[in-house]
């Protein structure tokens, strides 16, 4: 009889153990179990004034994140289940906190990238918006100088909030 009651709840936690889905990631992403695939299309520059290197960088970077935070498969020629394709907006410094003399005594970078995201298996999470981020430095700086460092920092924020306005969806 025990034996009998041992194994019926045994069943019953199996049961519910197969019948209760829990979705967890180290990283923070909660995707259906259908996508399979993403693909990132290439990001023309189109701001007014353009970083050469820009595009390919961010494009490259952007495929690095779903590359290394998901198992996902990446479509390099067409679009997978999870889609992203869009263009730099704008690239722009401009003075801060100007001090005596009308001296700029700190700059800011701002780069703005439109994002166009479809989400095959789950369209209500599709959108299509901007996405900015800034770095200041230090006016006695040269913007050469400094440049790539403003930009390491500016696409990891830009990068990391369009991961997560995609994938994490909280």
């Amino acid at each position: 009889m025990k034996f009998i009651k041992v194994f019926v709840l045994s069943l019953c936690v199996a049961v519910l153990a197969v019948a209760c889905k829990v979705s967890y990631s180290f990283t923070g992403g909660t995707l259906s179990e259908h996508v399979k695939t993403f693909s990132v299309q290439y990001f023309p520059n189109r701001a007014p004034l353009v970083n050469p290197n820009l595009s390919n960088r961010f494009t490259e970077e952007l495929k690095e994140k779903f590359r290394s935070q998901t198992s996902l498969d990446e479509i390099v020629d067409g679009e997978g289940h999870l889609n992203f394709e869009g263009e730099i907006t704008g690239y722009r410094t401009q003075a801060l906190d100007i001090k005596a003399g009308e001296i700029a005594a700190t700059n800011r970078l701002t780069v703005t990238i439109k994002v166009r995201f479809t989400n095959e298996i789950e369209s209500e999470n599709d959108f299509d918006k901007s996405f900015s981020a800034f770095a200041d430095y230090d006016s006695m700086d040269q913007l050469t100088d400094v440049e790539e460092t403003l930009l390491n920092d500016i696409l990891e924020q830009i990068i990391d909030d369009i991961y997560n306005e995609a994938v994490v969806n909280w």
